[in-house]
């Protein structure tokens, strides 16, 4: 029997099981799938000699995150790549607008669409400057983060009070407002579309602007080799401390006697037991709707779980390229993300198509060129490619007139596919003559690969400020602990969300770590001997 059964090898779950390990817990992580990484891999599907990352690709707060950061996995073998800008924005004009690794190469570029944007980019950068290591030491902590909480408070009402504080909170239209040209709108604001955060909403421009700071201070790093370099140097790290990671190993019930998590069942009807505690990377609505059964939850976790809200559903087309994207904006080339949208109003278009549960008729692109980023994904010259956007989960219409009904069955998919290629093409004419290869992931494929991608949902749930802190995944939680005891929400459902940082796994070790220190205290103090 293992101290700790961890449901799930995604990068949160091992994550977790890597902490309980250093503690000298015993191990064993269960996933469903046949290999190991959650949305955290990568093949060679789409051709041989191009490697592929299936769902996640950059990880800039995984370069930012201490827990990752803790872990060591260069010694792991892990080595991280950047591509020589970190993020642009073409225009239809050619111009474009970029995010670079200086704060002042960026300033510089955006005083170039007009005088004085250069400066109010750098006093963005001045609050990131000030009150940037707070913040992330604060995302990365449980809630409520209450030493860096302090910390940030007091740099709060240094830099700007609650001046400061409305201004990260306004929507990202709002804040772009701060430039004269579109050009630092628009990088705030397709960072904010990272998320499920159009350009109305309230807090998106505090989102924006956080992607933002960390790309120009981390960059938007690869692993080398694939995104699955970064699973796989988790999993070594936890092997050799006698970890244990069994795949195609579904389970379906957290199995709880007497109020306790004692351990689960998988598909194949066999009992695991645990010792100590269960942890579960899986979403929300999988733990409280499926695996535990209902007769162990009290009913405000089951009414706030009624009222979960997803991100957005993804769809998303890998393409193995016979030379480089043929970009009207040489610079970029050099980036290895790209935003394609015509300007903020074209996002603000985008999400709103998402509310009305249309399929948009042009499509926001996160577009990734990953030979740009690290040589070795593909031969000299060409390029591996991918791109995603977003759609409703519920699809009640097609506003580009072809009649997609959110099937995605064959010809669905193709058009959809086509539809964004059409994209690409005005922003880098010829490119789908350069396509050797693609594959299509459409919201159910991505699913079926990883049970956790609701609809192809990215984030574990929606980054809104209504379902965000103790909001996080049902009013009233915020903390990794469920209502069983010995079992912990380790997934991106919880707080602080999506992303590839290992915070929600390191929250619910430590949790789980902290839940067995009372018994060992106890246990000592009744050695000691009396006093005389």
């Amino acid at each position: 029997m293992h101290d700790a059964i961890v449901i799930g090898a995604g990068p949160n779950g091992l994550v977790a099981a890597n902490l309980l390990a250093d503690a000298g817990w015993s191990v064993e992580v269960l996933e469903a799938q046949p290999t190991p990484g959650g949305a955290v891999r990568s093949d060679r599907g789409v051709h041989p000699d191009y490697v592929s990352d299936l769902f996640s690709a950059f990880y800039p707060l995984a370069a930012a995150s201490p827990v990752i950061a803790s872990l060591g996995l260069d010694r792991e073998g892990l080595v991280w790549s950047h591509a020589p800008r970190v993020l642009a924005h073409p225009l239809a004009d050619g111009r474009c607008a970029v995010l670079d690794r200086l704060p002042h190469d960026t300033a510089a570029g955006l005083e170039e669409f007009a005088p004085g944007d250069g400066a109010a980019w750098t006093d963005l950068c001045k609050v990131w400057d000030r009150l940037g290591p707070d913040i992330v030491r604060g995302l990365f902590t449980p809630f409520p983060p209450l030493i860096s909480a302090a910390r940030l408070f007091e740099g709060v009402r240094r830099t700007g009070g609650m001046g400061l504080v409305r201004r990260l909170l306004l929507p990202v239209r709002r804040l772009g407002e701060e430039f004269r040209a579109e050009a630092g709108a628009l990088l705030l604001a397709g960072n904010a579309l990272h998320a499920d955060l159009p350009p109305e909403a309230a807090g998106s421009g505090g989102y924006g602007w956080l992607m933002s700071m960390l790309g120009q201070h981390h960059g938007f790093p690869v692993p080398t080799g694939g995104a699955g370099e970064l699973t796989a140097a988790l999993v070594r790290r936890l092997e050799r401390r006698g970890g244990v990671v069994r795949c195609d190993t579904r389970v379906v019930e957290v199995v709880v006697r007497g109020g306790r998590a004692v351990g689960v069942r998988t598909a194949a009807d066999e009992r695991v037991p645990a010792r100590r505690a269960v942890l579960a990377d899986v979403s929300a609505p999988a733990l409280y709707g499926s695996l535990v059964a209902e007769e162990h939850l009290p009913g405000s976790v089951l009414n706030g779980l009624r009222r979960f809200q997803w991100d957005f559903a993804t769809f998303k087309v890998d393409w193995a390229l016979d030379s480089r994207v043929p970009w009207t904006a040489p610079q970029a080339a050099t980036a290895g993300t790209v935003h394609l949208a015509d300007g903020v109003d074209g996002l603000t278009s985008f999400a709103a198509r998402i509310a009305m549960g249309l399929v948009p008729e042009a499509p926001f692109l996160v577009f990734g060129q990953m030979t740009a980023a690290d040589p070795s994904r593909s031969p000299a010259g060409t390029e591996s490619a991918w791109a995603y956007t977003h759609l409703p989960h519920r699809i009640k219409g097609d506003a580009g007139g072809q009649g997609l009904t959110g099937r995605w069955e064959g010809s669905e998919s193709e058009a959809m596919a086509d539809r964004m290629e059409e994209v690409v093409e005005r922003y880098a004419p010829g490119f789908r003559a350069r396509v050797l290869r693609r594959r299509i992931l459409a919201p159910p494929t991505m699913e079926a690969m990883d049970a956790n991608l609701h609809g192809g949902a990215l984030n574990g749930g929606t980054a809104a400020l209504h379902q965000q802190l103790v909001f996080r995944p049902v009013p009233g939680t915020g903390r990794p602990g469920t209502p069983v005891k010995g079992l912990f929400l380790a997934s991106a459902s919880a707080h602080p969300g999506g992303g590839v940082h290992g915070a929600p796994g390191a929250n619910a070790a430590r949790a789980a770590l902290r839940s067995h220190l009372p018994t060992v205290l106890t246990v000592r103090r009744r050695r000691l001997p009396r006093a005389v």
